[in-house]
């Protein structure tokens, strides 16, 4: 930061009216990373598009923000903080429109992907506000927590806020929503800040577009990939082909172009660090375990027919564990505990999470059972979170700060996809499995389903439907219950898996002691804004 004599902000606005301004830019722009996930079966309902087609545009837009991340810092240098604001609120606010108002799904694509470049640069706005005000270690962990903390929990609350809105309204209603959500806190921001550079002003020559489309067009054909690859048969299809091809010659490109670059967009200098990998590594899994959560989230509303609002009532249990997983890991952080055994813990709680949901997937179930396996989720979660961001950026030093935190982005969205990808495959060919199972069990002459049978035509019967549509009703009640049993069948093979793979990370940081040997030190770096 430079030494500018006028303070960032003006002389009459109190340290209490900063916080919260910056929190009123903060919420909106962290909420537009659930929006595709807030109730997406009411999205896939409204749009009419497959639910990949939805996964597919929170998947574009998170390519935007990982990829714009490196280049985004060029723009923030040269320009004004205020101006700075401004333009890139404009731009959210002009792109959700064009989402609130279009159904096509290329337009939707190319704007969510507008939209996610505008959202890292109004984070990085907030985020750079915020720790120039931190002057101490102990207060930058903290503020590491309370951030990587909010992005836990955003989930959760955009759910609880957009469930009350799509009962009433259309789904598009949310990019209304989300545009009056940021005028308070952009015209507050507005007015309160001075005109001032929070660095020395670097000039806009020799920006590296190239690399920003390559990376960018690579991560958007990872997502692609790993989204629609089960439901194109994979391999068998040519779209997968192209892009696998894509992809590995982009990268490949990527790769080439920065290691023989004076001034690369993403330093490759960092996988030189070991305890950087072992990071990276951490991160991807850990993402894939959140991503499991998706699983039990969709038990609460198809077998147990828990509507989004209760569901989100529900998952406060889990928030709860999430605020205090996050106080009690950065007081431990602070204090220079092991990490080791911070981790540890934290894989240990998301292990205990899978194994207890496991037994307790079934088709009736009474609610208060849920609430200790999902407050151990929320401990898992937010015990891993902030101590994994600390160790992966204090791994290298502090000039490679910038490009730790872009490529940890990287590895957070690869967890990300790989996560919607093995759900993908699990709810397709395993249930198909379980399903052609169940049918080869199935006999006429099977007493137990004859006895179901009648008792469905039975229960009809009794509530006034004539006996021949009564057998009829009776049969599609029995595929109902079928379809549920795979269901289930599928979710406890998926949580099986992610607890193998667990186990196997605990083992790992068990016997892998050179992780100890990172300093954990933050005063020179800022957390990354791509990092749901």
């Amino acid at each position: 930061m430079i030494n500018n004599p006028t303070p960032v902000f003006k002389f009459w606005v109190p340290e209490w009216l900063v916080k919260v301004t910056i929190f009123l830019v903060v919420l909106p722009s962290m909420g537009l990373f659930g929006l595709s996930n807030a109730n997406s079966a009411v999205a896939v309902g409204f749009y009419g598009f497959e639910p990949t087609d939805i996964q597919y545009s929170m998947v574009i837009f998170y390519a935007a923000v990982a990829s714009f991340f490196a280049l985004e810092r060029r723009f923030f240098n040269f320009v004004a903080i205020k101006e700075y604001m401004l333009i890139s609120a404009i731009l959210q606010i002009a792109t959700s429109y064009v989402c609130y108002i279009t159904h096509n799904l290329q337009v939707l694509l190319v704007f969510r992907f507008l939209q996610g470049m505008a959202n890292c640069a109004t984070t990085s706005i907030c985020i750079t506000l915020i720790f120039n005000r931190l002057k101490s270690e102990r207060a930058r962990e903290i503020g590491y927590s309370i951030f990587y903390g909010m992005l836990l929990c955003i989930s959760q609350f955009t759910l609880m806020v957009t469930s009350p809105v799509i009962d009433a309204y259309d789904y598009n209603v949310l990019y209304k929503a989300i545009i009056f959500l940021y005028l308070p806190g952009t015209f507050m921001l507005f007015f309160m800040l001075n005109n001032i550079r929070l660095s020395k002003r670097f000039p806009l020559y020799q920006i590296d577009w190239a690399s920003f489309v390559i990376y960018a067009s690579a991560l958007c054909l990872i997502g692609y990939v790993l989204v629609y690859g089960q439901q194109y048969d994979w391999f068998d299809d040519p779209r997968i082909v192209r892009s696998t091809f894509g992809i590995l010659l982009l990268l490949t490109i990527h790769v080439l172009r920065q290691r023989n670059m004076k001034r690369p967009y993403l330093t490759l200098k960092v996988f030189q660090y070991r305890n950087f990998k072992i990071g990276a590594l951490l991160v991807f899994v850990l993402y894939i375990c959140r991503g499991a959560m998706g699983i039990t989230n969709n038990y609460f509303g198809t077998v147990l027919g828990m509507d989004p609002t209760h569901t989100a009532n529900l998952l406060l249990i889990n928030s709860a564990g999430i605020i205090l997983s996050v106080i009690i890991s950065s007081r431990f952080v602070i204090l220079q505990r092991p990490m080791r055994f911070i981790w540890m813990a934290g894989f240990i709680f998301l292990l205990a999470f899978h194994l207890w949901m496991r037994l307790l997937f079934s088709t009736q179930a009474n609610v208060c059972e849920f609430y200790i396996p999902l407050f151990l989720q929320g401990m898992g979660a937010g015990t891993l979170m902030t101590p994994i961001i600390i160790f992966m950026v204090s791994s290298v030093p502090g000039q490679l700060g910038g490009t730790a935190s872009a490529t940890g982005v990287f590895f957070r969205f690869c967890g990300f996809c790989s996560s919607i990808a093995l759900i993908n495959y699990f709810s397709i060919s395993k249930q198909s499995e379980h399903l052609n199972r169940f049918q080869q069990s199935l006999s006429a002459l099977d007493p137990t389903l004859v006895q179901k049978l009648n008792a469905y035509r039975q229960m009809l019967i009794g509530k006034g439907i004539a006996p021949d549509r009564a057998g009829n009703l009776a049969n599609v009640l029995l595929s109902r219950s079928v379809h549920t049993q795979t269901q289930l069948r599928y979710a406890m093979d998926y949580y099986e898996l992610i607890s193998w793979l667990i186990l196997g990370i605990i083992m790992l940081i068990a016997l892998y002691p050179y992780i100890n040997r990172t300093i954990v030190n933050v005063k020179t770096n800022q957390p990354a804004s791509a990092s749901f």
